[in-house]
């Protein structure tokens, strides 16, 4: 080979090792680069890629529902449900008391009880039926079969009795009332006055002993099962009353809280934005009449085409047995129902279970770690917000005591404030102007969330002087409005949201259930927030709440029941 063959040969393997060496060195300039934003990322922040996340979830799910807006056809949770009924038809949809009830069982009896209800009822399309009944599947049969007319459910509290019951039934304009067969006798003290105000009384329970009542179980027996005409349920408007859920009534008599497609198709997305599958199996002892239990439970199981294993009333003996029996991934509570657990005698098959998640509300801090410490790695998702509200905060990542996490991102689609407040004139802080003034990170301050087209509030049924009252105007400029939660929340550095009490005599919150944190004060030598914010004494607030908390969430008023934040005697406790 001629010596100019070898040096041309040398100079293009010197130019491949220097163009080689070049690449090289890029990448390991990109690869350095990585690393460092990745150290930097988890840094400074930690939670970016979890909230992105998220985010994205509540982004689809949110488009999803502009698109209904656009489009001016709603596609309900009842629809979701009769799609997942002919797409798993065989699969469990609710278990209750060890029987299964498929998609296709709960699909034919709703469709057998919505034919009653327009042949035998008489019920017409926009009418308001009160439904009185505990948890049970008929529970879930006579809501889907109202819907399916074209009817809105109102969900009454299975503890209100005589005056208020009637009270609710105005409020809601409802001319029907459905009654389990086992809260029939509580209306015989009543059955006079709804006779007297046209009110007429179905229940589900053969062999009815009184003139005036009705039954849908004998009808039921002879109905058909034939679809009933889906334009009857159909809806152009997502703002549409979907149902009325009846907040507590603890500063007064029980409110109708309006519940609009749009919010029930919201609260059926929160299983799945924190990551809840169709495979999951959720257990629920909330009652239904609550939105925590109807809106998220039952919703979020037709979302996913999960299966749902209902409870009458929750046990904390029978809790973990039922969990392992059923293969439960994900169960629902509020922050007493955790304690009522841990307070349970300790066993070795604490940790045998396949639970991976718990989402609810109200968690005392001691009461999450030692959940965690004793029954495992169950990731706590707390979820904030009212029945009537229209802001929610998710604390998606499960850290303990946080009951919501905000970011960015979050705050450019929902618009909150927290602002100050004044402990002693029980008010809102005001400049010279007029307006509030914003705390600063870390500082506690009045919660408000801004009214808008994304986060609308419809208020209560009926009584527009309440709705007009939960509102703030001109609170950071001239003519803007805020729903006043009544909560005062801090946010950290980090964008958790904490809880830190209620103010004023607005004590009820119908989703979130923190007054144990309040109250925790009442049993020790230090003075109480809540007593420092309203004018009844400690003993007055506390007799008081002995009558409220069975409001709440039914808990019987004898020595297997607890107030929150008092000691809790062990064994079987029930709402």
């Amino acid at each position: 080979m001629s010596r100019a063959c070898l040096c041309a040969v040398s100079e293009e393997c010197g130019s491949a090792v220097d163009t080689m060496a070049l690449s090289l060195g890029w990448l390991s300039a990109a690869v350095s680069g990585l690393v460092c934003a990745h150290a930097l990322q988890r840094l400074c922040f930690p939670y970016f890629w979890r909230d992105l996340v998220f985010l994205l979830r509540v982004v689809r799910y949110g488009a999803r529902l502009e698109f209904y807006r656009w489009r001016r056809s709603v596609r309900t949770v009842l629809d979701r449900f009769v799609e997942q009924a002919q797409r798993v038809p065989n699969k469990p949809f609710v278990i209750y008391e060890g029987t299964a009830h498929t998609y296709r069982d709960v699909e034919q009896r709703s469709n057998r009880l919505a034919n009653v209800f327009l042949d035998s009822v008489g019920l017409q399309r926009g009418d308001c039926v009160a439904m009185l009944m505990n948890n049970e599947p008929d529970y879930l049969c006579v809501w889907f079969g109202l819907a399916k007319v074209g009817c809105t459910a109102a969900f009454l509290n299975t503890n209100i009795r005589s005056g208020s019951l009637l009270h609710c039934l105005d409020c809601c304009g409802a001319r029907t009332l459905v009654v389990g067969s086992d809260l029939l006798e509580c209306l015989e003290s009543i059955l006079l006055d709804l006779q007297q105000r046209n009110i007429q009384v179905w229940t589900m329970k053969s062999h009815v002993r009184y003139p005036h009542v009705c039954s849908l179980l004998e009808q039921l027996d002879v109905g058909s099962d034939k679809l009933v005409p889906a334009e009857l349920r159909a809806t152009t408007s997502i703002t549409a009353p979907a149902m009325y859920i009846f907040t507590s009534g603890t500063t007064g008599l029980p409110k109708a809280a309006v519940i609009t497609h749009l919010q029930s198709l919201k609260a059926a997305s929160g299983f799945s934005a924190f990551g809840a599958t169709e495979s999951d199996v959720i257990y629920t002892s909330l009652p239904l009449y609550h939105s925590a239990a109807s809106l998220v439970g039952i919703g979020g199981t037709i979302e996913l085409g999960a299966t749902c294993v209902l409870k009458k009333k929750f046990s904390a003996s029978q809790f973990w047995p039922d969990c392992r029996n059923h293969g439960v991934t994900i169960f629902q509570y509020i922050g007493e129902l955790c304690r009522y657990l841990c307070n349970q005698p300790k066993t070795e098959m604490d940790q045998v279970h396949k639970v991976r998640m718990g989402v609810g509300n109200g968690l005392r801090q001691d009461v999450w770690r030692e959940f965690l410490l004793r029954f495992g790695n169950i990731k706590l998702c707390e979820i904030y917000g009212s029945t009537e509200g229209n802001l929610c905060f998710m604390n998606h990542i499960g850290k303990t005591g946080a009951v919501g996490r905000s970011n960015v991102f979050y705050k450019l689609l929902f618009k909150y404030d927290l602002v100050k407040y004044d402990m002693v004139k029980d008010e809102p802080v005001r400049d010279q102007h007029g307006f509030c003034q914003r705390v600063k990170k870390g500082e506690t301050g009045l919660l408000l969330s801004r009214v808008s087209a994304i986060s609308p509030f419809f208020g209560y049924a009926g009584n527009k002087q309440l709705t007009e009252k939960r509102l703030m105007r001109n609170v950071l400029v001239k003519g803007d409005a805020y729903f006043n939660t009544g909560d005062l929340m801090a946010e950290d550095q980090e964008g958790f949201i904490c809880f830190r009490d209620r103010v004023g005599d607005t004590f009820s919150k119908s989703s979130a259930f923190p007054l144990g944190f309040s109250l925790q004060g009442l049993h020790s030598q230090s003075a109480s927030p809540v007593c420092l914010l309203h004018p009844l004494t400690a003993a007055t607030f506390m007799s008081s709440f002995t009558a409220l908390r069975n409001l709440l969430y039914g808990l019987p008023l004898d020595q297997g029941s607890a107030t929150c934040g008092s000691k809790t005697p062990r064994g079987s406790l029930a709402w």
